[in-house]
């Protein structure tokens, strides 16, 4: 065998189809999603270095800590689906989305009192709240700047996605019941993560379908596609935070534990007539300061009831994304986007 055939052979391998540790299924829509990348991480960076170096420091702070880039990368997917990418306005707006997200970071991590994100100490732990607060306001600064680029429609898009974030904040501190609502504490739950988790990634979603000439109708597809994948996302998350605590999440393990926060796993094994012991539903009834308790509350969880039918509620929420996407246009872009869906829910083990 020749040496061009070893080094051609080499190169198509399933690592070329890995972008950000999803494997993406194609190698050139690989290739070309990472140089997208590249230039996603190159105007992030510098429109964040561009302010005063007190400033910048802060808010660059979890930019270069790292982080999926889970919402750059669903616009610039979603931005391969219409017949004419417009790959200038996609990657602004896939900063705008990632901007948007790393300030509700700041903002969640000094409401939660968080010393931990993505591995490193938080902004409020190593500066101060005020100054973390302030960071998030920077992110939203220079992302409303981004968005004037992309014209009135994208501005509205995200008021729109900010009022969202900001009522499902708010709703998740007021609790089930707000506003009149007839609602148990998994459809509060449910409802909660979809304005604070799902509407940003819809609209990365809506952004890519918009920036490549969709239909209006495939548009509609990729917002609906965003909400699910969102949710499940979330729902995915929360599930990895019990099942493996343990694992390099970059969170503290057992916070939602230690302050009483109830996510979908444990709200199923709360609920009247839920088959799981009665211990676990005592444990979940307060915030545990007992790092003993937090341990054995975690281990009842990982084998519990609620934890499959949160399983299973996941599940429901990819079947719903997938059959967006079995009516979108088939491709190399269709196909990541399913196993993006698919690296979402195997993250869970």
């Amino acid at each position: 065998m020749s040496s061009d055939s070893v080094t051609t052979g080499t190169a198509d391998t399933a690592t070329d189809h890995v972008v950000a540790g999803v494997d993406v299924g194609d190698a050139d829509l690989a290739a070309a999603l990472r140089g997208r990348l590249d230039e996603v991480e190159k105007l992030l960076v510098s429109r964040l270095e561009s302010g005063e170096d007190f400033l910048s420091e802060v808010a660059l702070h979890l930019v270069t800590a790292g982080g999926k880039r889970f919402r750059p990368i669903v616009t610039l997917l979603a931005g391969e689906i219409g017949p004419e990418p417009d790959h200038e306005r996609l990657v602004k707006a896939a900063v705008v989305c990632e901007m948007i997200h790393l300030a509700t970071l700041y903002h969640d991590d000094v409401m939660d009192e968080a010393s931990m994100r993505r591995g490193v100490e938080s902004a409020n732990s190593r500066w101060d709240n005020s100054t973390a607060i302030l960071a998030g306001d920077f992110l939203f600064a220079h992302s409303s700047m981004l968005l004037a680029d992309l014209g009135p429609a994208a501005v509205q898009l995200i008021a729109q996605t900010f009022a969202e974030l900001v009522t499902g904040q708010m709703r998740e501190t007021v609790g089930p019941g707000v506003g009149g609502r007839d609602e148990d504490a998994a459809q509060h739950y449910l409802r909660v993560i979809w304005e604070k988790t799902g509407s940003l990634i819809a609209a990365a979603a809506q952004f890519g379908g918009e920036y490549s000439g969709a239909t209006g109708e495939q548009i509609a597809r990729l917002r609906r596609f965003g909400d699910a994948v969102g949710i499940a996302f979330q729902i995915a998350d929360d599930i990895i935070d019990i099942a493996s605590p343990s694992a390099e999440s970059g969170k503290t393990p057992g916070t939602d534990l230690r302050e009483g926060v109830h996510t979908l796993p444990m709200i199923y094994a709360m609920e009247a007539g839920s088959p799981d012991s009665p211990r676990l539903r005592d444990l979940l009834a307060q915030p545990l300061t007992d790092d003993a308790e937090v341990a054995e509350a975690l281990e009842l969880l990982r084998v519990s009831d609620g934890m499959r039918r949160a399983r299973a509620t996941l599940e429901k929420y990819v079947d719903d994304a997938m059959a967006e996407l079995d009516a979108l246009p088939a491709g190399p872009a269709n196909e990541a986007l399913r196993r993006l869906v698919r690296f979402t829910v195997d993250r869970v083990g």
